[in-house]
């Protein structure tokens, strides 16, 4: 077995290298967790918050790390606690949809995709102290229309989102 390197590492991050590939590993959070949230009246939640890697807004769903804080959180009550932070929504229910790589070429990270239900508006969202994040309440039947008219406009489409939108069709 071909042993790992470590090149860098910061706060968050650690940057390695195993024979000529180069990664970066999480050191702060066990994965992640991405959120399909629908309101009672049928409105999907989105987020859009400033990315500096890409240098620009994002449209996501809404997530968070795993374990970050605290440290021994589980994804269900990390995906509770997100949603409410991000969105306003507390939810009732956490159903998992799928889980596995997010960038296998890039990253150790993982993520957890999970569908909130049985929501209650409990708060205005928009993040912690250290987040810019806008919500968006889309209807379910223009989600698809509205995602191509903000593509068309400029905007950066997180693919997770399609891929949220794909289990949230197939199973309604």
């Amino acid at each position: 077995m071909t042993t790992t390197e470590v090149l860098y590492e910061g706060q968050f991050l650690r940057m390695c290298r195993r024979g000529r590939w180069e990664y970066v590993e999480r050191t702060n959070a066990s994965g992640a967790v991405v959120i399909v949230a629908v309101t009672p009246d049928g409105r999907v939640l989105l987020t859009e918050q400033p990315r500096p890697p890409v240098d620009a807004p994002v449209l996501e769903l809404p997530a968070g790390l795993i374990g970050d804080q605290p440290f021994d959180e589980n994804y269900q009550d990390t995906a509770i606690r997100e949603l409410e932070e991000e969105t306003g929504f507390r939810a009732d229910e956490i159903t998992t949809l799928t889980d596995g790589p997010s960038t296998a070429g890039l990253s150790n990270e993982t993520v957890i995709l999970v569908r909130a239900s049985k929501l209650e508006r409990v708060g205005p969202g928009g993040g912690d102290d250290t987040e810019d994040i806008r919500v968006h309440e889309i209807p379910c039947s223009e989600v698809d229309d509205w995602l191509a008219r903000r593509r068309a406009d400029g905007a950066l489409i997180d693919p997770k989102v399609y891929a949220g939108l794909y289990f949230l069709f197939r199973d309604a």
